[in-house]
């Protein structure tokens, strides 16, 4: 493509949009000839894109295209029906859609977990170089670190540090799955350990129960939250390798739309679980009736996935913004 000659040919048109863009009112030939104007437009950025991606002309381009779209669209402000379709379709459909991912990082990691609690629990060695014994001893006995640890702060501020902590932690995982994942596998790596070994030495000192009841009450709904992160994170890293029919800037468009857009619904999943381990955790309930509480509360979030979520699923939903919120694309060849 001859640049020049392009730009040439179709200057009056651009300057000719966005002039129509430029106005308050227009009559009704002006509303077509701006429809008409704004898909030409489009197919020249296009063209450019594919052929003489020309920095500054592209830049230009693009800057009109999105002037001329919210002429042709209107403007729109977000609202509360955004979040309610966001809670009661977009963010299911997104975890059931990406079902897949996160249920087998969750049944991997918490194989591996298994592998090195009984790795700990059974070898002396191994927990000689994870601490001293007076310092294993120290943890482990009752009263000790690990079991005051819940209670060892002031319910409210608990909450609120756990919740933020977490929040971050799966934000981290999603917006690391861009580097090819790697920064996902290193956090899952360094969960899966952490608490491999604390069920290990609690294993190790015949408190495994103890701990056990302390964990599941908020760990089942906090660790799916993490490994639905975790997941979500992989798949977009593994976008970036293989986008499949997709051109790869779509695809990382779309997939990296659907993570992003999962910060909100898992922060408020992890909302829940921080609640629950501030105030369910440590009280003088039965341990039955603590991890009752959280086995509920993860049966819950598992029945929003494979019911709404399934459903907003087939109906098309992937977990994207609206298509009027999306920039315009043109059909590529698969």
């Amino acid at each position: 493509m001859d640049l020049d000659v392009f730009v040439t040919t179709h200057r009056a048109e651009w300057a000719r949009l966005e002039l129509l863009c430029r106005r308050r009112r227009l009559t009704g030939e002006q509303a077509d000839e701006l429809v008409e104007l704004y898909q030409r437009v489009t197919a020249h950025l296009s063209q450019v894109q594919s052929s003489a991606p020309d920095p500054a002309l592209v830049g230009r381009l693009t800057s009109l295209v999105a002037r001329a779209r919210s002429a042709v669209t209107g403007a729109r402000s977000p609202g509360w029906q955004d979040a309610g379709r966001y809670f009661a379709t977009t963010f299911p459909a997104a975890l059931y859609r990406t079902r897949r991912w996160w249920i087998p990082t969750a049944l991997v990691s918490l194989a591996l977990i298994a592998v090195v609690a009984v790795w700990v629990g059974t070898h002396p060695d191994v927990r000689a170089t994870i601490a001293a014994p007076d310092e294993i001893r120290q943890m482990t006995r009752p009263g000790g670190e690990y079991e005051t640890y819940y209670s060892s702060h002031p319910a409210g501020s608990f909450a609120a540090q756990v919740w933020t902590n977490n929040a971050w932690a799966a934000a981290l995982c999603l917006i690391g799955g861009v580097a090819l994942g790697l920064p996902v596998l290193y956090a899952l790596a360094g969960n899966i350990v952490n608490i491999g070994i604390g069920v290990g030495l609690m294993a190790s000192a015949g408190r495994l129960d103890l701990f056990l009841g302390l964990l599941l009450p908020h760990g089942m709904l906090e660790l799916t939250a993490v490994f639905v992160a975790a997941g979500m994170g992989l798949r977009l890293g593994w976008t970036v390798i293989d986008p499949g029919p997709r051109t790869r800037a779509t695809a990382l468009a779309e997939e990296g739309r659907a993570t992003m857009g999962m910060v909100i619904g898992l922060a408020a999943v992890l909302l829940v679980s921080g609640v629950l381990e501030a105030f369910v955790t440590p009280s003088g309930l039965p341990t039955w009736a603590r991890i009752g509480i959280g086995g509920l509360a993860e049966a819950l979030f598992l029945a929003y996935v494979f019911l709404p979520g399934r459903r907003a699923h087939l109906a098309g939903d992937i977990g994207d913004v609206e298509a009027a919120d999306r920039t315009d694309e043109l059909p590529v060849a698969a």
